[in-house]
């Protein structure tokens, strides 16, 4: 078996998914069905389409009218709009010739050139299929990949006299609370909406911004024009539910609102440290407060579904609708420049101090786990379609905590989250290779210098 023949088995036994798709080839697959198919992966995540395997990976080989290579890339983008460039290989696969096309994410939306608009999407099963690309979704993909800021939009229909003056008010006392931008203060009514970003002008009138009708909108048109603006507050003992409370109130209100719920439940214990008695809550306040604000400002506000704050026997979990933004994973969470399905939504919260300024508010809730011995925060049920963090209740460890601040105090200078996490892991288990705590920290094995590991 040579090293392309082995590599596609490989691909055939992984099965399908989004990015991996098998046709069947035997009786000729009609233009217009390959064609769809790779305008629909074009339109996802782009990905392999494995001409002449079946639905289940059986090899059956290329119809003659398909062993040019060349012609099914002309094929491919003579009828797609605009043309999809793609990399097609003939391959030899149990004897018998598999042609491999390798279809490139797009940038924008791709149609057949008869006008058929698709993307790809996993069933309840797990299974992929191709389903039609609605215009409802269209600012779904354009944001997600930073073409386009929902959040900027001007609703027309709606006029600064429709907005509610308390939530100016409000903001103003977030902006002192918080530490946010001081020079907004001053600022009359007009000027700070248009500073922020909260209205703009049309034709000589101020309009509101979808961001402005967010943070200044009044409840009952919230409802009508901004339907996926829900937030959930759950307390969970066991299976009893304890609290479950909805908002669909201005967003500095249920921030505010929500806040206050779950302070409620934040104990702290204290421990002596030199001459001082340092807390150590149940739940950081801090790493709550970014998250939260996360989910609020980076959801999908054209998919319906709530925010869901949820305190249950296991910790602290917060969900929102939509997954990572473009070029966002797991994986490099720790690294990636701070990007937002609603910059400018996020520009404000920045700006009024309810986020971190520097965009790395992420770190914030790395910090309000680890300081206090406890396990990182937890992305691994977020997906496609949501994002979740989970802050697992654990015991703190009170040692672990006197060791960062004693090297706080010598240092002079707040730990580094990169500290942090090799620290974590050190504590966790005392034998950790480079190449280990690299991944943990998500860089380059040569930045986990064996003085970082061996410091304490």
């Amino acid at each position: 078996m040579n090293t392309n023949e082995h590599e596609i088995m490989k691909l055939i036994q992984q099965g399908e998914s989004l990015t991996l798709e098998f046709k069947s080839d035997s009786k000729c697959l009609p233009d217009r069905e390959l064609v769809a198919a790779v305008v629909a992966m074009a339109n996802t995540d782009g990905g392999d389409l494995l001409l002449g395997v079946e639905d289940d990976g059986r090899i059956t080989g290329l119809h003659p009218n398909h062993e040019s290579i060349t012609g099914l890339s002309a094929l491919i983008a003579n009828k797609t709009n605009p043309s999809i460039s793609v990399r097609v290989e003939r391959l030899e696969v149990e004897s018998r010739r598999v042609a491999r096309i390798t279809v490139p994410k797009s940038r924008q939306l791709v149609s057949t050139s008869d006008g058929l608009l698709q993307r790809r999407r996993l069933m309840a099963n797990g299974k992929p299929e191709a389903v039609p690309f609605y215009p409802h979704e269209f600012i779904q993909r354009q944001s997600s990949m930073g073409l386009t800021d929902p959040s900027a939009m001007v609703i027309d229909s709606f006029t600064v006299e429709d907005l509610n003056p308390l939530e100016r008010h409000r903001i103003r006392e977030a902006i002192r609370k918080y530490g946010g931008d001081q020079s907004l203060l001053p600022l009359a009514d007009n000027e700070l909406d248009g500073a922020l970003g909260l209205t703009t002008t049309v034709d000589g009138d101020s309009r509101p911004t979808f961001a402005g009708m967010l943070l200044l909108g009044k409840e009952a048109d919230l409802r009508r024009l901004i339907p996926a603006h829900e937030v959930a507050f759950q307390v969970l003992h066991g299976t009893n539910v304890r609290v479950n409370e909805f908002f669909r109130k201005p967003l500095l209100q249920t921030f505010e609102e929500v806040e206050q719920l779950f302070k409620a439940r934040v104990e702290e214990e204290e421990i002596q440290v030199g001459l001082f008695r340092v807390p150590i809550p149940n739940f950081d306040r801090r790493a709550f407060r970014e998250a939260f604000v996360n989910a609020l400002v980076h959801r999908d506000y054209s998919r319906l579904g709530a925010v869901h704050v949820k305190l249950d026997d296991t910790g602290l979990s917060i969900s929102s609708p939509g997954g990572f933004v473009e070029g966002v994973t797991i994986q490099n969470l720790l690294l990636v420049a701070p990007r937002s399905r609603n910059p400018q939504l996020a520009d404000i919260i920045k700006r009024i101090g309810l986020a971190e300024r520097t965009g790395r508010g992420i770190d914030r809730i790395y910090e309000g786990m680890l300081r206090y011995g406890r396990p990182s925060p937890d992305y691994s049920m977020s997906d496609r379609s949501t994002v979740t963090v989970q802050m697992f209740s654990a015991d703190a460890d009170p040692d672990f905590l006197k060791m960062i601040l004693h090297q706080e105090e010598k240092t002079g200078s707040a730990i580094s989250i990169d500290s942090l996490i090799i620290l974590s892991r050190l504590r966790e288990e005392h034998r950790q290779s480079t190449a280990d705590l690299a991944v943990s920290v998500q860089k380059p094995e040569t930045t986990v210098t064996p003085s970082s590991r061996n410091r304490w």
